[in-house]
Order: C-alpha cells, then sequence, then structure tokens
C-alpha cells in the first residue's frame, strides 16, 4: 500500500510506502507495480541506479533528451534535498521547481516524469540514493541546467556546494531549445 500526493507540477509525486516498524528494525516495498499500476504511475523501469555523495555534494540539474527519462528516487542512507524543474516550454509551469527533503527515515519517494530536469545536494554528512529510471541511460542525450540558474531561483539549502566540473557550466535554461515530450 502506498500514499501518493500531487505536487505542485503536474505528475510529480510524491510517495510514501507503508512501513512496518518494530524494535527489530522495520520492512517495506519499495516498489509493487500492482500498487503503482492502481495510482495511475508507472510500472516499466528498464535501470536501477545507486549513488553515494559527501555532505555538501550538489548534483544537477540534469535530464535526457530526447530519450527521455523517467525517475523513481529514494533514499538508503542520509538525507537530500531533491528538487525537480519543469523545463517544458509549453507548460503551464515552465520554469517552476518543486522541493523535497527525502531522508531513509521518512522512507518518501519521489516520482519525475519525463519532461523535467532533476537535482539534489546532500544535507546530511553522507546520502546514498536508489533510483528507477524508465530509460536506460544513454550519454549521447545527458543534458543539464544550471544548478544556480536566476531565472529559476531554487532555495538550495547548501551555501557552496561541491560541483562537477559539468554542471558548473550547464546552460541557463532560458539557453535551451524548446524540449519536447
Amino acid at each position: 500500500m502506498i500514499t501518493v500526493e500531487e505536487t505542485p507540477l503536474s505528475g510529480v509525486m510524491v510517495i510514501t510506502p507503508q512501513v512496518f516498524q518494530d524494535d527489530r528494525g522495520f520492512f517495506l516495498e519499495s516498489f509493487n507495480a500492482e500498487c503503482f499500476l492502481k495510482e495511475g504511475l508507472p510500472v516499466d523501469f528498464v535501470q536501477d541506479n545507486h549513488s553515494r555523495s559527501v555532505g555538501g555534494v550538489l548534483r544537477g540539474l540534469h535530464y535526457q533528451y530526447p530519450a527521455w527519462q523517467g525517475k523513481l528516487i529514494r533514499v538508503l542512507v542520509g538525507e537530500i534535498f531533491d528538487v525537480v524543474v519543469d523545463i517544458r516550454r509549453q507548460s503551464s509551469t515552465f520554469g517552476q521547481w518543486f522541493g523535497i527533503h527525502l531522508s531513509a527515515t521518512d522512507f518518501k519517494q519521489l516520482w519525475v516524469p519525463p519532461g523535467y530536469a532533476h537535482g539534489f545536494c546532500v544535507v546530511s554528512d553522507i546520502a546514498e540514493m536508489a533510483y528507477k529510471c524508465t530509460v536506460p541511460y544513454r550519454p549521447c542525450d545527458d543534458a543539464g541546467v544550471r544548478w544556480n540558474d536566476p531565472g529559476i531561483g531554487i532555495e538550495w539549502p547548501v551555501d557552496h556546494p561541491v560541483l562537477s566540473a559539468k554542471d558548473q557550466v550547464a546552460p541557463l535554461l532560458a539557453d535551451l531549445d524548446d524540449l519536447s515530450v
């Protein structure tokens, strides 16, 4: 059983699984195709990823085009501030962002549908994430938007993040071509 909450961005959903906890630990179903189908969520995932980052690392804002990826994100260790930006020019929420803290202790997941850029920063000493993807990663389709684009105005909870060379020079949203989903 899962609870699904809508966000201000169309199709972006916060998913909370039922968690069974006692003094021995916990158990949860992180993915159940039947439950996801019932809630209108995708079930055709083709790739699972696992990443580990130290505190202060900011990764993103990433997307893949034209082979758009949908991503189901969850935190296994630590805590992150997870951000989604609508990069679909034809959308009424183009350029708007949604952010949420996800942690290993709240068990929440975030569904990021195709058409959105995604990024996160680590707010704990270390964080590990797992995410399911609807399309395999294709290096030739790898793209991004600048993490601190003033036209988007994301309120990141870190002042001086640790960035990759690629993320430091990603284009501004205004400089992107018209991306269609």
